[in-house]
């Protein structure tokens, strides 16, 4: 691992050094795990710089919007040219020195460019290769390119929406993205470890399809696990169309009384005891092969007192509940500001700025101090001189427009 060019930073993956290749979501939120927890990452863009930074909403100045400072915090910015033999040979230093190499580009680019698995294994046996793609390699959809809607809709995630309301829909955020970006870390922790035991690198692939196909047939194969099947596919539990929050008098609550004890309580709470004895709803088993109606119970029962009073109510018999949060309700969430997971930071560029929080804690230790996001090629010059450039290398690069800082 590497330790000999940077102050610890706190946190599992300390010394480790991350050579991002990436850009968008699947990718830099990859890395961004690995930043979170301590790894130096260098985060390589091309001087148009990652997409993410015009199309992550409004900036202040350019190259800079709100998604892209959220994703690539704790990440050093080199700005190289790979069309350009100098941009190569740069990226090449920091790759011999590396432990871990991230990227979500095609194969057949990389394999030009020299950065493909064999080529790098052979400039550095300790790298653990990470390549995020589209399809997996031995499919008819291998090579082909992808963003997070089209994995959605090709995935199943669509399929889900269709299942419950009529109609297939995307979910409102990249979520396969951010699925396979933290599939993608965990796989680099697990193959970090067994470095430690072989002193040997691996190629890793984690393919978007794949691993939102997983996912979701795994939560809905269900009956159609057997062969021959036992019933439809899909649970009918979760893709019921009345699984939502549950009207108040002003405004929504999340209720789950799942076990025969919960289920009981809440019969109690909504004035309907005699519900207990009921052949639909009297224990888990009916209740979930009449999971539509249970819904509806749960959905038209609580329109007659405000969301606080039903979750004084519910909070006094121990029955799982939530308040309804907006996305704009986070932001002052009385226990997000309470573990102060919300923080308001100075960003050197772009002035004040809402940070996010970690959710994991390690005993042993975590990265406290979170850097900004960099600007493009921010640290192009202070990183390639670490990495042993010579100012006439660098001079070289510079002329012939392969390092942009």
């Amino acid at each position: 691992m590497n330790t000999d060019h940077q102050k610890p930073a706190g946190g599992p993956l300390d010394g480790v050094l991350v050579v991002d290749l990436s850009s968008v979501v699947v990718g830099p939120v990859c890395s961004l795990t690995l930043a979170d927890y301590g790894a130096e990452v260098i985060k390589i863009e091309a001087p148009a710089g990652d997409l993410m930074r015009q199309l992550g909403g409004g900036s202040r100045n350019p190259g800079m919007s709100g998604k892209f400072i959220h994703f690539n915090r704790n990440k050093k910015s080199v700005c190289l040219d790979l069309k350009n033999p100098d941009g190569i040979a740069a990226l090449l230093r920091l790759l011999k020195k590396a432990d871990v190499f991230v990227t979500n580009n095609r194969m057949g680019a990389l394999k030009k460019l020299g950065l493909d698995w064999d080529s790098l294994n052979a400039l550095n046996p300790q790298l653990i290769y990470a390549q995020i793609l589209a399809f997996s390699r031995g499919g008819p959809y291998y090579n082909r390119p992808a963003y997070d809607t089209v994995i959605q809709s090709s995935g199943g995630v669509a399929g889900c929406f269709e299942k419950s309301s009529g109609e297939p829909r995307f979910v409102p955020m990249v979520m396969t993205d951010h699925i396979t970006g933290l599939v993608t870390a965990q796989a680099i922790g697990f193959a970090l470890y067994r470095r430690t035991k072989t002193n040997v690198g691996e190629l890793i692939e984690v393919p978007m399809f794949e691993t939102t196909a997983a996912f979701v047939l795994r939560e809905h194969l269900c009956s159609m696990t057997f062969d021959p099947p036992i019933g439809p596919i899909g649970d009918a539990r979760v893709l019921d169309k009345n699984n939502r929050p549950a009207r108040t008098a002003d405004g929504y609550v999340s209720i789950s009384p799942n076990t025969d004890v919960q289920a009981f309580a809440f019969f109690d709470a909504i004035g309907r005891p005699e519900l207990k004895t009921d052949p639909l709803f009297c224990n888990v088993a009916v209740r979930t092969k009449n999971s539509e109606a249970y819904y509806q119970l749960r959905s038209t029962s609580l329109i007659n007192k405000t969301s606080a009073e039903w979750i004084a109510i519910f909070e006094e018999r121990d029955i799982p509940c939530m308040r309804y949060n907006s996305i704009e309700d986070l932001l002052v969430d009385p226990h997000l500001e309470e573990v102060g997971f919300i923080k308001k930071n100075q960003h050197p560029t772009e002035g004040n700025i809402l940070e996010l929080g970690l959710t994991n804690r390690f005993s042993g230790g975590q990265r406290e101090e979170h850097y900004p996001a960099p600007r493009l090629g921010e640290h192009t010059f202070s990183v390639l001189r670490q990495f042993g450039l010579t100012e006439d290398e660098i001079t070289a690069g510079v002329q012939s427009n392969a390092l942009q800082g």
